[in-house]
């Protein structure tokens, strides 16, 4: 049998619990796929571009939860796989990353799909290991399987993340035909027992004591999965008066008890004051809102975060404290001991965020239609149990303006990078993990930018995907230093032609489009019709009309605020 120890990786691949891979072909990689291919207990899928099979497996892997496998051949295919695995890396997603590789005497001497792979994602992986390239002694046979163990646990290992093995593999790359791939009956996997990280009683008696000492305590979700405890205890500790809870749409913590529309409110210098807390609790990923982050910046105000373990950003400027616990842990201790807060600080922004939640739908039922009115409109029609995959740039901060957090969907953002690379491939994969719906709000540039993301054979019948085309990167004319630009429009907007009309055709999609606002209920009742094919609806808009009317929007708001 060629390459036997090889087989030992999709092995214990599959007793850890792995099930699935996405490959992308190739020779050199060729045994490492057939391995996994050929394994009974482990689900294999080809998709071509490798930049998109590294976002869909991370898709996949954001849902699951364990780490799903990728696979590739040697040279710039791997290199291919970097903006996933960085996005990987920050936003805390496992992933083993399986390189095909030359054996290390024929680097550097000009033979075909050779590059340096040893350590090639840098410090954007929590491990890069490299494999033994052959298996005929008993010790290297134990070395590649304690190797494959050590990046699944690594991968696993809180805060999760991708894991790098390289692997140089020697000709021949095919097995004959009369050959067999045999799998080992009695090889070990390595297990770990998770850690509880409860708090001795003399830390719990002085975070009590320092408790006291502040009057207006701030808690803020950063990006998470939905979580119903935590998501009950933050409620609790809002009707019950220990905290104001300010949470973004990717939190997935959002309530009628938190406050959703603070990139509104805090456009409100006035009563910046008033709302400026002491204490700040957080834990979590990153927040999208800059309003928020800016604001607490120039608070004085202690900053604690919550986390089990790990690398903590100092976000805010005014991190004061580490508490090594979970979430629901901590919450549950503040519940029970935290000291009421200051009611005008309370009442400040519980007022605020009412007049918000009661004005806006107003506001935006007498604005131009465009992409901001479109979501609005769109919002009550996407399925109450469904995902939500966001695009970077315009659609997740219009979904974070507009507070749709609260709907009972899981709202998903590459915001480990906050890059528009991979956003359809991210959703493609989520819809491999689910049956439920998957709807992905995009804007034009980063739909066609990812198209490779539908060039593949697989059944995405449960995607509906929304782009928003303004032709543009409309995003430019909202930052102030662009938009006042005179080179605006050719080089920072990045002017395109393309409609999807012609990309829904070749993949296979149903196609609706969009360009006026009396068509929107006939046209969002069918889109969520169940289908056997997935469909995309194109919004038409200006990116000019669409600045504007954001613009109105805020002001209007803030005009309310101030009085």
């Amino acid at each position: 049998m060629i390459l036997a120890h090889i087989t030992h990786i999709a092995d214990i691949c599959a007793k850890s619990g792995i099930k699935e891979a996405i490959l992308s072909p190739g020779s050199r990689c060729a045994p490492i796929s057939l391995a996994f291919i050929r394994h009974p207990d482990i689900h294999c899928r080809t998709v071509s571009d490798e930049r998109s099979a590294a976002f869909i497996a991370l898709g996949m892997a954001q849902q699951l939860e364990k780490p799903v496998v990728l696979i590739c051949t040697s040279g710039s295919a791997a290199l291919n796989y970097a903006p996933a695995v960085a996005e990987a890396f920050f936003q805390q997603i496992p992933l083993l990353i399986l390189t095909a590789d030359r054996p290390a005497e024929w680097i550097d001497q000009w033979d075909g799909q050779t590059i340096r792979q040893e350590q090639l994602y840098g410090k954007h992986v929590k491990g890069s290991l490299m494999f033994p390239d052959e298996g005929s002694i008993k010790e290297k046979i134990w070395h590649a399987r304690r190797l494959i163990n050590e990046a699944l646990v690594l991968s696993k290992t809180f805060p999760m993340g991708p894991v790098h093995v390289n692997i140089p593999v020697r000709e021949p790359f095919y097995p004959l035909p009369e050959e067999e791939f045999t799998f080992p009956m009695d090889g070990q996997v390595l297990e770990t027992i998770p850690v509880q990280h409860h708090l001795k009683e003399e830390v719990l008696i002085k975070l009590k004591s320092k408790l006291e000492s502040y009057q207006k305590i701030m808690v803020v979700p950063g990006q998470q999965r939905p979580n119903p405890q935590v998501q009950k205890l933050l409620d609790e500790l809002v009707r019950g008066h220990k905290a104001v809870v300010i949470a973004d749409a990717i939190s997935n913590l959002q309530s009628s008890s938190t406050v959703t529309h603070h990139d509104l409110i805090l456009q409100n210098p006035a009563s910046s004051e008033i709302l400026e807390p002491d204490l700040v609790i957080s834990f979590g990923k990153s927040i999208i809102s800059k309003a928020l982050k800016l604001f607490l910046r120039n608070a004085e105000v202690s900053h604690w975060h919550i986390q089990p373990q790990g690398y903590v950003p100092d976000s805010f400027q005014h991190l004061t404290k580490i508490i090594p616990t979970s979430p629901d842990y901590f919450l549950e201790f503040l519940l029970k001991n935290g000291p009421e807060i200051h009611p005008p600080f309370e009442k400040s922004w519980g007022d605020n965020e009412r007049k918000v939640r009661k004005v806006l739908p107003e506001i935006l039922e007498n604005t131009a239609f465009g992409e901001f009115k479109a979501l609005y409109k769109i919002r009550p029609f996407i399925p109450k149990i469904s995902k939500i995959h966001l695009a970077n740039s315009m659609p997740v901060r219009y979904v974070n303006f507009l507070g749709l957090g609260d709907g009972g969907q899981e709202i998903i953002c590459n915001r480990g990078t906050s890059g528009i690379d991979g956003s359809n491939s991210a959703a493609v994969g989520c819809t491999f993990t689910t049956k439920e719906p998957v709807t992905l709000i995009t804007g034009d540039m980063a739909f066609f930018y990812d198209r490779n993301a539908f060039w593949h054979k697989y059944n995405m019948a449960n995607l509906r995907v929304i782009v928003l085309n303004n032709h543009g990167g409309g995003i430019f004319r909202l930052i102030e230093g662009p938009s006042k630009l005179p080179e605006l429009d050719e080089y920072f907007e990045t002017q395109q032609r393309l409609e999807a009309d012609l990309l829904a055709q070749e993949a296979g999609f149903d196609y609706l489009r969009l360009d006026q606002e009396n068509n929107l209920p006939e046209v969002l009742d069918n889109f969520y019709h169940k289908s056997v094919r997935p469909k995309i609806l194109e919004i038409i808009s200006s990116s000019v009309e669409n600045a504007t009317v954001l613009q109105e929007v805020k002001k209007a708001v803030k005009q309310l605020l101030s009085k």
